[in-house]
């Protein structure tokens, strides 16, 4: 006959996931038959065969017998169930859902003790032999006659040390830990070697249960402990607490201290109890309940078995010691759903003893782009918004999102300021920027070096290095070398020095060296080496070459812009410019000229390119703008009174802005500045004046 109270996995009916599996008490007050086969109850009920489903697994049908190791189990149907623990939603019952792991999942669970040391204060024969006693009961639940033996530690076939309560339940059903005689307080503990989520604890002891014990858990490999659940006969008198059979969800409890049954009695706690049990496995709330280093009970006090009051023939001293047939830790590697595998945590050794290889081990194999032993964090490439746990109740994996890096960087980092700043859409900074590139994204070229426009931005060689001349380049003011056009390549030139590297003079200049290029004494050119002039324009070297030199390159940040009046200008020199003075005088006469653009612009450098000019602007002030979108920023203007001496009508110096209206090249979408633009240096009053001819006067 099987005892009233007896624990048993069963698998609900449908159900075909595999490995998913129901913890039930069965509370009906009256016994069942086992099936053929079974061995004493008393010892083994089927709540281990079912708990230990990861070795034998479940059979096919649900409503056929399970089997294992020669012990035959068969559900009772019409039995009220009170379902205690359950492979979670979101542990293991998520990782059936794929095992792609494409969604929230867990790694599978096991007995955290299998393969790990269990420690305990005493053994039983630890110094010496020791005899020892125990009662068991009939069928009937009447008293058998005491059994008695010997113990010693030294002695394999009559040691108990505390590894057989964490052997296989299957292939060893007649091992226990046994204390040493006339113990009161013992204490058992599991040391992992890693953090681990821990859902239920099965005891099944083979001496009476103890009057009252704690069960403890530290999350800091044992610096510091909360208890998990208290248990005592009488709640209140021996810890002062309420009892959960009283008030439900009281941290201590009298349902597994009653001294009957002699042997076999069980011991459960379930970690996910009421308020945990509807979270999501994976917030910090349920963490905080779940996660475990270290796990230890505390045996306080113990109590004789009811058989032994009615037998005044024994000696009361070989009963006087606790002993466990089993201390089974249900739990998981903890992934925070980011893993459904788990391998050796670095430099662990598991205890060489048998069903070591069912053991949980403790280090994830991560998915969603996640890294760590636990994957807490993000892995190197993909910090572009912050790191979240998977969700247990929706299944949504919150995987990790990768930095957008141009394929430059092989990691980044999350910023929350950059977060907060892109309205909580993407945090990602690229870490060590290569291939001569910088920026949040790695997205321009550094100081030194061009974008080649011929090549995809994410090639190795996308930025190549600025070939400026350094005799004929202009430094930038604030910096001590010379930087090219980052969009271009293009140089800045000192006075009368032209050519996209600044390596030769320009025409109508001569004497290449430190300080630029002289303009020719000469009513026409001149030659460039020279200086003599020269007759006819025929004459000149357009391509005159200077001395080879090395290209320079600058590792630091630097704007491109100049300063006011700091600039060098290779097309204003007043000697050989003339130019007539513009002024604003009849509103009439410039709005009849019909100007294409009004801007406030800040010229930044002007280029010779043999056949034309090309003044690099940056636009502070877009006062008008008619077919062509204009915004601020840097832009080219396009001088069309470009002479062979070098100069620009109207004059443009780099370093000082002006106020510039103009017309605009609708087919090639260029501004023109020509004799017809209007173009004076900027003052706040011109500004003023111009806006107020352009809203009362040019409609």
């Amino acid at each position: 006959m099987l005892l009233n109270n007896q624990l048993s996995w069963v698998r609900p009916a449908g159900d075909t996931a595999t490995g998913v599996s129901f913890l039930v008490w069965l509370v009906k007050k009256t016994a069942f038959p086992l099936g053929e086969g079974t061995k004493d109850p008393a010892r083994h009920p089927p709540a281990l065969h079912g708990l230990r489903n990861d070795e034998e697994g479940w059979p096919s049908d649900p409503g056929r017998a399970w089997a294992g190791a020669g012990l035959w189990w068969r559900p009772i149907a019409g039995v009220p169930d009170l379902v205690l623990g359950t492979r979670e939603p979101g542990l293991s019952g998520v990782a059936g859902v794929s095992s792609r792991c494409e969604k929230a999942c867990n790694p599978r669970m096991g007995n955290l003790a299998l393969g790990r040391k269990l420690w305990a204060d005493t053994t039983c024969g630890q110094n010496a032999t020791e005899l020892y006693c125990f009662y068991s009961e009939n069928t009937d639940l009447t008293c058998r006659q005491p059994k008695c033996d010997k113990c010693n530690a030294a002695h394999p076939h009559l040691a108990h040390l505390p590894s057989a309560m964490a052997d296989s339940s299957f292939r060893f059903p007649r091992t226990w830990w046994q204390s040493a005689e006339d113990v009161h307080r013992e204490k058992i503990q599991l040391d992992l070697e890693a953090e681990f989520y821990f859902t239920h604890l099965i005891m099944m002891f083979k001496s009476p249960r103890p009057a009252a014990m704690v069960l403890d858990r530290s999350q800091d490999f044992g610096k510091t402990w909360k208890p998990y659940k208290y248990f005592a006969t009488n709640c209140s008198a021996t810890f002062g607490l309420e009892d959960d059979v009283v008030k439900k969800g009281a941290i201590c409890t009298s349902k597994y201290s009653s001294p009957f049954p002699c042997t076999g009695g069980e011991v459960i706690f379930k970690a996910l109890s009421p308020p945990y049990d509807t979270e999501n496995p994976y917030s910090a709330k349920v963490q905080e309940q779940l996660k475990i280093t270290n796990l230890r009970v505390q045996l306080l006090k113990r109590q004789s078995c009811p058989c032994q009051r009615n037998d005044l023939n024994d000696e009361p001293q070989h009963f006087t010691h606790y002993a466990i047939y089993d201390f089974i830790v249900k739990g998981s590697c903890f992934c925070n759903g980011h893993a459904d595998q788990c391998i050796p945590v670095h430099g662990f050794r598991p205890v060489k003893a048998p069903g070591t290889f069912h053991m949980v081990h403790g280090k994830c194999m991560c998915k969603h782009n996640t890294a760590g032993s636990h994957c807490q964090h993000c892995a190197p490439l993909y910090n572009d918004q912050p790191w979240e746990a998977a969700d247990g109740k929706t299944g949504a994996p919150n995987e990790c999102r990768t930095c957008k890096c141009n394929g430059h960087a092989d990691t980044c980092h999350f910023d929350v300021n950059v977060w907060e700043a892109s309205g909580n859409r993407s945090g990602g900074v690229c870490d060590d920027c290569q291939h001569n590139t910088e920026g949040q994204h790695c997205q321009r070229c550094k100081p030194g070096f061009y974008r080649d426009l011929r090549r995809p931005f994410s090639a190795p060689d996308a930025c190549k290095p600025c070939s400026c001349h350094p005799v004929g380049s202009a430094v930038l003011p604030a910096n001590s070398v010379t930087f090219c056009d980052p969009s271009n390549g293009d140089c800045p030139c000192k006075p009368g020095v032209a050519g996209r590297h600044c390596d030769r003079c320009m025409v109508g200049y001569w004497g290449f060296g430190d300080y630029g290029c002289r303009p020719c004494d000469c009513a026409g050119s001149c030659d460039p080496i020279t200086g003599d002039c020269i007759s006819s324009h025929t004459d000149i070297d357009w391509h005159h070459e200077v001395p080879d030199f090395r290209p320079v390159h600058n590792k630091s940040e630097a704007a491109w812009e100049w300063e006011d009046a700091q600039g060098f200008s290779a097309l204003l020199h007043s000697g050989k410019c003339e130019c007539k003075e513009q002024t604003l005088g009849n509103a009439k006469a410039f709005c009849g000229m019909k100007y294409s653009y009004v801007l406030k612009i800040k010229i930044l450098s002007a280029h010779d390119k043999g056949t034309h000019v090309e003044v690099n602007v940056k636009i502070k002030k877009v006062l008008k703008s008619t077919k062509l979108k204009i915004f601020r920023g840097k832009r080219t203007l396009y001088p069309e009174s470009w002479t062979d001496r070098g100069c620009t009508c109207p004059i443009l110096n780099p370093g000082l802005e002006y106020l510039v209206a103009g017309h605009e090249d609708v087919r090639t979408g260029k501004l023109i500045v020509n004799m017809k633009s209007f173009v004076q240096h900027w003052k706040p009053s011109l500004g003023r004046k111009v806006m107020d001819i352009l809203k009362r006067e040019c409609k």
